[in-house]
């Protein structure tokens, strides 16, 4: 027999001092740290414990007895149960406040770096229906909802929308979006009333069994629209049922696309992509002089990554263009390039920029935007970047003025760290998405470069995530 459960624990006036990454308050007892649920700096609340460890707790909120002058009320219906923007019941300015205080804290306590280059956050402007891209999974388990009796048999268990956090076999269904802009939740809306009304499968996770898998909507500043929809074991006339509906309601889709994926994994990077109409590929544009002209575009491709915030991609790229001071004849290094956006963003004004990135498909993309742009001074390289960047790859393509890096949440490799250590070039512009890892990097590089300028960028309103951009300066032997 199993032990019987021990009774729930309930604290009462915790002060919450701060919030977690995750979007948790931070409360404080004279024993533990007490993570709360829904809780924001400002809030005293009395809490009911669900889970405790050694040093910390875990809570939701039973009252909420005072709360905090930050507080305001969540505008989306799926709030607290959708793992998306779990910031909205905090006035936007002081999500900054604490984004900013994240950058601060992991840069100071990690890495022990002066903050007098610190420049204020950059607020995004927009903080509803600011991604250009969203991706939605079809499921025939659908998360129930407070009031839901999994025993009615005429309960909808079909549902496309968002994973519950922490289950990978629960999807939360989604009427109403707040991140992308129409006609994003009108297609779901309706390819989802079309696959129940014709009866085809939702996606059985655990089965592996189903014909509607994902959905994935991408937008653009120039008005393109691209639909891709993912069918796992679809039959012909399913797929050209649905394919067609998709066309004839949404006229404006000009890339119509659509994916067989069978393999046990949601990933389309090594699927072949079915063009049922338009084109394979949307178009962004982005000005690259202050006055607005000088307009590039990027080509973006299904597999293509592109950041997900159209305006604020345009002020990070700038930060990291008007950090790097350029005069025009410098060799710039563009590590992590990704589809050669800044690559190709700053090309215009230096010598010759070298991107290397890890996907190959990534590459393709690079190459077709300089392509398509008429940019002759990039070069791009595909492979992992602690094998590629070698002292031969420097000798061969020359010792860069700048280096750019943009790597993922998980940081630079250690032996990449130590090779821009080896290069010593003049500038290092260093573009994060993870203050902490950003930090880790750090500790080292600061043993030959001095922090000149830090400036953090906000990308995602309402949630915790902060992008950071360093400035690193060389410091004379």
């Amino acid at each position: 027999m199993r032990p019987a459960r021990k009774p729930n624990t309930f604290l009462q006036n915790i002060s919450i001092i701060d919030i977690a990454e995750e979007g948790k308050g931070v409360g404080k007892t004279d024993e533990l740290v007490v993570f709360v649920e829904k809780a924001i700096p400002g809030d005293v609340v009395d809490v009911e414990v669900y889970r405790k460890k050694k040093n910390f707790a875990e809570a939701k909120i039973t009252n909420l007895q005072t709360a905090s002058e930050y507080r305001t009320d969540a505008f989306c219906e799926h709030f607290g149960v959708c793992g998306g923007c779990k910031w909205q019941h905090m006035l936007y300015d002081a999500q900054l406040v604490y984004k900013q205080k994240s950058v601060t804290d992991a840069l100071q306590r990690l890495a022990k770096v002066e903050l007098h280059g610190l420049i204020p956050i950059l607020p995004s402007k927009q903080t509803s229906y600011y991604r250009n891209k969203l991706e939605y999974t079809f499921s025939n388990k659908r998360w129930l909802t407070d009031g839901e009796n999994r025993e009615d048999s005429d309960l909808e268990m079909n549902a496309l929308g968002y994973h519950i956090p922490g289950r990978f076999d629960k999807i939360l269904d989604i009427d109403h979006c707040y991140l992308q802009a129409d006609p994003s939740n009108q297609i779901r809306n309706k390819i989802r009333a079309y696959a129940l009304q014709h009866g085809i499968s939702f996606y059985d996770i655990k089965a592996h069994e189903g014909a509607l898998r994902n959905l994935i909507i991408r937008t653009s500043s120039t008005g393109e629209l691209m639909v891709i929809v993912v069918f796992a074991y679809a039959v012909e006339e399913q797929i050209e049922g649905l394919m067609k509906y998709v066309a004839d309601e949404f006229p404006q889709i000009t890339s119509l696309l659509y994916i067989l994926n069978k393999k046990m994994n949601d990933t389309i990077f090594d699927q072949d992509v079915i063009t049922y109409r338009g084109m394979d590929y949307i178009h962004e544009a982005m000005p690259t002089n202050a006055d607005g002209t000088g307009v590039i575009q990027f080509r973006i491709g299904p597999k293509s990554f592109y950041q997900t915030n159209s305006e604020q991609a345009l002020h990070l790229y700038e930060i990291t263009r008007d950090f790097a001071g350029f005069t025009g004849n410098e060799l710039v290094y563009d590590l992590y390039t990704g589809a050669g956006t800044i690559a190709n963003f700053i090309a215009g004004q230096v010598k010759q920029v070298v991107g290397v990135e890890y996907v190959p498909q990534a590459i393709e993309d690079a190459k077709v935007n300089s392509s398509i742009n008429n940019i002759t001074n990039t070069k791009f390289f595909a492979g992992d970047m602690k094998d590629v960047l070698t002292p031969d790859f420097v000798a061969e393509h020359g010792k860069p003025d700048v280096i750019i890096t943009d790597p993922p949440r998980a940081g630079m490799h250690a032996d990449v760290v130590n090779r821009l250590m080896e290069i010593e070039a003049e500038k290092i512009v260093y573009v994060s998405c993870n203050a902490a890892t950003q930090a880790r990097d750090l500790i080292i590089l600061k043993e030959k470069y001095d922090v000149a300028k830090i400036q953090p960028v906000d990308m995602f309103p309402h949630t915790q995530h902060v992008e950071n951009v360093v400035l690193l300066k060389l410091r004379a032997n």
